[in-house]
């Protein structure tokens, strides 16, 4: 299938606050995701390499002990395994990468 309609897909719920459509292909998993305001991302850490692109809105970002304030058009790369979290300052809109595919997101998309 190579074109996708993220309108038209099932929302997920990653956490309180972030929600949106994800695609997998054989090896990544895509997302579009709404960051309501003033939600917290929890410092957590996966084995997937992460891409997380800003489309709108104000993200603070930590990746290990840097912190940046992101705005839309930056982009935060996050490497497998480390430690990262944030807060959306504003509702924000993003696009994110992950690369292995995450299955746990797969899973949500089955509920």
């Amino acid at each position: 299938m190579p074109y996708i309609d993220f309108n038209t897909r099932k929302k997920i719920r990653v956490w309180d606050g972030i929600t949106g459509p994800v695609y997998h292909s054989g090896q990544i998993t895509f997302g579009y995701f709404t960051i309501e305001a003033g939600t917290d991302l929890p410092a957590h850490s996966h084995p997937h390499e992460q891409w997380t692109h800003l489309i709108q809105g104000e993200l603070e970002f930590t990746i290990g002990d840097e912190t940046m304030v992101l705005q839309p058009g930056m982009a935060a790369l996050i490497p497998s395994g480390v430690v990262h979290s944030g807060k959306a300052l504003t509702e924000c809109r993003a696009i994110d990468c992950f690369l292995p595919v995450r299955e746990d997101f797969r899973e949500m998309e089955n509920l």
